[in-house]
């Protein structure tokens, strides 16, 4: 190989399972615009094209998609590499693209938007460094690798390449990143596709997937006290727990904090105040001064939130469709 090949990274559906490779092909789908060479050549024209037929896509998103749709046609030449790392089997395949772009009109499988791609050789995940993998897991659909382009290139020659020992600070960010981005799923899922009265249900059902019986006050006359939770099924013994909910991610302030404790009474009953926000420092410092209040924000409800998962009811786990999954963590070094 010469070096001067682009080397592509892409990403295809896992619903083709293992078929590209075992056909011999790259896919992008995008089966409702039809034949991409019917397109003029340029980028406006594959904007307005996709514009056109996805009229309710973001501004933003348009030139994204118009992008990947442009560069899968005219951009990618025959004998560039291809990197295409495959979910089914955890494998990295390697392969040189084999001609010009072609429309399969006679696919059934919902991808027919195709460059051949001649195969060579399939390398397990595990032998590239962090930051190679890191790379080829970019989140859009094509790209072109750079970063570890002499990696993918010893790969692709048959020559050695360096796994270096694996990046605690790359994986601690790729980890922190899933984290954040799973967070910030689930708040915004309870944000907007709950009211706020469905949202005071959704947190009596969390508690009493942790043992409590809740039952939601009535929506007048609360006096900021949304949930009663208790112990015993009747609820006479204490503690009582009073619970304001504020499905907001703005910062809740000591006033809304004092209001919701001066309903409290302090010999048998507790406070619980949840927001999918924050809380100021004088909210944080009045509930410090209290034995008998928390104050949940945004991360340690959700916090919760995965701890019971497992035991919500169907609906809400349709509201939160979220599947367990390891992330690599940090291990405290022994004193």
């Amino acid at each position: 190989m010469a070096g001067e090949e682009a080397i592509w990274g892409i990403h295809m559906p896992r619903a083709l399972e293992l078929r590209p490779i075992e056909s011999g092909y790259i896919s992008i789908g995008w089966a409702s615009l039809g034949n991409l060479q019917h397109i003029k050549k340029s980028r406006e024209a594959f904007k307005a094209a996709v514009s056109n037929k996805y009229p309710d896509f973001k501004v933003g998103a348009v030139p994204i998609h118009a992008g990947t749709l442009y560069k899968f046609v005219h951009e990618i030449k025959s004998g560039d590499l291809i990197v295409y790392p495959s979910k089914p089997n955890r494998m990295v395949n390697l392969g040189t693209v084999v001609g010009e772009y072609f429309y399969a009109s006679d696919n059934d499988s919902g991808f027919p938007n195709r460059r051949r791609v001649n195969w060579i050789k399939a390398i397990p995940r595990a032998e590239f460094s962090q930051n190679a993998l890191h790379e080829i897991g970019s989140a859009v659909t094509l790209f072109q690798i750079k970063n570890n382009a002499e990696e993918f290139l010893s790969a692709f020659e048959g020559k050695p390449f360096a796994t270096e020992a694996v990046d605690e600070e790359t994986v601690e960010a790729a980890s922190a990143a899933a984290e954040d981005i799973t967070e910030d799923f689930v708040i915004k899922r309870l944000k907007s596709k709950l009211d706020p009265y469905q949202f005071e249900a959704f947190v009596a059902h969390l508690l009493e997937r942790m043992g409590y019986h809740a039952r939601v006050t009535q929506r007048s006359g609360d006096g900021g006290v949304d949930i009663i939770a208790h112990k015993d099924e009747l609820g006479f013994e204490p503690p009582l727990i009073k619970v304001q909910c504020k499905q907001t991610l703005n910062t809740i302030g000591q006033p809304d904090v004092a209001q919701l404790y001066g309903h409290v009474e302090v010999s048998r009953e507790h406070g619980l105040f949840i927001t999918l926000g924050e809380y100021s420092a004088q909210a944080r410092q009045f509930e410090r001064s209290k034995h008998n209040l928390r104050l949940l924000n945004g991360e340690e409800f959700v916090a919760l939130i995965y701890n019971h998962y497992d035991r919500f009811e169907p609906r809400y786990q349709m509201l939160l469709p979220l599947k367990k999954a390891f992330v690599p963590g940090t291990v405290a070094e022994p004193n």
